[in-house]
């Protein structure tokens, strides 16, 4: 990985042979988003919950003028909530923007497509959905999560909701 020496933006400034991915952790888990998917970083925010909403959804906030639908990550990879201050991303979700909630949030690396692995198999079947991949790193396996099957509208294709249905999932 690469980090870039005169602290410009990598979006939209990698080879063909690179991605540029936001590092961000959940639960100690490295995972990355192409920077291209991502409108902004907000930092710690609060999230207004909705009631009745499926566990996935962390709630709505406001973001620029416009109410964001807020998904956790947490939730979706079947992890315990806990107290730690989260972060939110805003990720572009083909003109209909989104929050995603995570632990933390890096920075920005390059990574040659080629270190690009097949994704884990120790991953749940709902959990390996919303991810497109992992790349091999000195610093271990960065797995790069599909921001399409990230976006509200879409999680269902995971099997969360017949999952939330079927009662085996809490709040």
């Amino acid at each position: 990985m690469s980090v870039p020496e005169n602290g410009k933006s990598l979006v939209g400034l990698a080879a063909e042979d690179e991605v540029a991915l936001c590092w961000l952790t959940v639960d100690g888990r490295l995972l990355g988003i192409d920077t291209r998917q991502i409108r902004e970083v907000l930092g710690p925010r609060t999230v207004q919950a909705v009631p009745l909403a499926p566990a996935f959804i962390a709630g709505v906030l406001a973001y620029r003028g416009e109410v964001l639908t807020a998904v956790s990550l947490r939730c979706l990879l079947d992890l315990p909530s806990h107290s730690q201050e989260s972060c939110v991303l805003v990720l572009d979700g083909g003109g209909n923007p989104f929050a995603l909630v995570v632990d933390r949030v890096g920075g920005v690396v390059e990574i040659d497509v080629k270190s690009l692995v097949a994704t884990s198999a120790t991953l749940g079947t709902g959990s390996k959905a919303l991810f497109c991949g992992a790349y091999r790193t000195p610093e271990g396996l960065l797995v790069q999560l599909d921001t399409n099957r990230l976006r509200p509208e879409h999680l269902s294709e995971t099997g969360l909701l017949e999952r939330e249905t079927a009662g085996e999932r809490g709040r």
